[in-house]
């Protein structure tokens, strides 16, 4: 089993679909489990709900990031349920690659859980931050978009900067995904991690 965390779009779900298919593994997201407050931009089939508007427009960024923190909190024990049911009996499969910002390194580390791989990507903060202007159409947007946008962003990066003291403090693994490198060899570097780990006989927990 490979787990796959990191900030909001800094490529993991890339990745791990190319992991899984390189693996020949199943690939699964924690989005799929229970999602927090989606991405508050318009895209040509969706509009912002009215109450992810309400999300970001009315919460400081501190408020932010407790709120999702306190989700990934809550969303840990079903995490880790999958992860244990998929491992105890394989659902006759041969592997899973699991990738989300809920895998959150604390939770992670406690697991007891073999044959279990963690990895996060990273990203630079300007990385991100082209990529969420991108995705959101920064450019055309309104101000109220924008101001929307921007605060998804500030809490975007602050995840990643707690994320980046739990994964170095723990002594665990991250990749950095924002280097201009094809999904392809970000994946091969995650499966190299991997091995890595592996090799040394240490899971995602026995650091």
């Amino acid at each position: 089993m490979v787990l796959i965390g990191g900030t909001s779009n800094v490529g993991k779900s890339t990745v791990a679909g190319t992991v899984a298919e390189k693996l020949g593994f199943e690939c699964q997201s924690t989005d799929g489990l229970a999602r927090h407050p989606g991405r508050p931009w318009r895209t040509p089939e969706r509009e912002v709900p009215a109450h992810v508007a309400e999300h970001y427009g009315s919460l400081t960024v501190d408020e932010l990031i407790t709120s999702v923190l306190g989700h990934y909190d809550r969303l840990w024990p079903r995490i880790e349920q999958l992860i244990t049911t998929y491992s105890a009996d394989g659902h006759g499969r041969t592997g899973l690659v699991l990738e989300g910002s809920a895998l959150w390194p604390v939770h992670v580390a406690r697991l007891q859980v073999p044959r279990t791989a963690a990895v996060w990507l990273t990203a630079d903060d300007a990385v991100v931050r082209a990529r969420v202007h991108a995705a959101g159409r920064y450019e055309g947007a309104t101000d109220e978009e924008r101001r929307l946008t921007d605060k998804f962003l500030a809490r975007t990066e602050r995840y990643q900067t707690l994320m980046i003291d739990a994964v170095d403090r723990l002594g665990m693994d991250r990749v950095d995904a924002g280097g201009g490198r094809s999904a392809a060899e970000l994946a091969d570097t995650v499966l190299a991690v991997v091995d890595a780990q592996n090799a040394v006989g240490r899971s995602s927990a026995g650091r």
